[in-house]
C-alpha cells in the first residue's frame, strides 16, 4: 500500500514592513487609522464607504483617515474593476516602530504610538474573550491569555523578545500573506498575536539617578 508523499513545505516569503518615520508615526498613532490599516491587512482592498459602514462613521471622517495614511505610504489604491469608487490596500504588512533611545518629542511620539495601539488591542482581547465561549474546542485550545515573570538583566529581556518576534516572524513568512485567496482556506482563519514584554510596574528608577524602589 503506497502512502502519499507529503507535501513539500513552503519556501518562506519575504513579509513586507514599514519602519515609520516621526512624522508619519505622528499620523499613525490614532485608533481609528490603526483600526483602517488593520481591517486593509486582514481583509483585503476596500472603500471608504465600505470602511465607514464597519467602523460606525461617516463616509467624510474616513475618507479623512485614508488620505493621511496613504500621505505617509501606508496604503495605496488598488486596482479594482469599478471606476465609480476608490479603493485603497495596505501598502505592507507589518508595522516595526523600534523602541524610542531618546527623550522629548521622539518619546512622546513612542507613547503615543503605543497607548494607541494598546487602545485597539484592548478592546480585540475583550471581543475575543466574548466570543470565546462560541469558539470550536481546537480553537479554544489555541487561545492563550498568559503572563509570566521571569528575573533578568535589560540585556537578557532584550535577547528574548526578540527571539519571540523571530518566532512569530518565521511562522509568518511560512503562511499567506493575509487578504490574499490562499488565507481562507478550510480551516485558516487571522490569528492574533500580541507580544507584550516590560518591566514589571514599580521595579525600576523613573528616570536616571532616582533611586530604585
Amino acid at each position: 500500500m503506497k502512502h502519499p508523499r507529503p507535501k513539500p513545505a513552503a519556501d518562506p516569503r519575504t513579509v513586507s514592513r514599514v519602519v515609520p518615520e516621526p512624522t508619519a508615526l505622528k499620523a499613525l498613532a490614532h485608533p481609528v487609522r490603526l483600526r483602517m490599516l488593520g481591517m486593509l491587512r486582514i481583509d483585503g482592498p476596500a472603500t471608504a464607504t465600505q470602511l465607514a459602514a464597519r467602523l460606525g462613521l461617516n463616509s467624510g471622517a474616513t475618507s479623512y483617515h485614508l488620505r493621511q495614511l496613504a500621505q505617509y505610504g501606508f496604503i495605496e489604491e488598488a486596482p479594482h474593476a469599478s471606476r465609480r469608487d476608490r479603493w485603497w490596500r495596505a501598502s505592507h504588512e507589518l508595522t516595526s516602530v523600534p523602541a524610542s533611545e531618546s527623550e522629548g518629542e521622539a518619546l512622546d511620539l513612542d507613547i503615543a504610538f503605543n497607548q494607541a495601539a494598546l487602545s485597539l488591542q484592548v478592546g480585540q482581547m475583550q471581543q475575543a474573550l466574548e466570543e470565546y465561549a462560541e469558539l470550536p474546542a481546537e480553537w479554544r485550545k489555541a487561545t492563550a491569555a498568559d503572563d509570566i515573570i521571569i528575573p533578568m538583566t535589560a540585556a537578557q529581556a532584550e535577547a528574548l523578545t526578540k527571539r519571540l518576534r523571530d518566532i512569530i516572524l518565521e511562522a509568518m513568512q511560512s503562511a499567506p500573506r493575509l487578504g490574499e485567496a490562499a488565507s481562507r482556506e478550510a480551516g485558516m482563519v487571522p490569528f492574533y498575536v500580541m507580544l507584550h514584554a516590560f518591566p514589571y510596574p514599580g521595579r525600576l528608577p523613573h528616570r536616571e539617578g532616582e533611586d530604585a524602589p
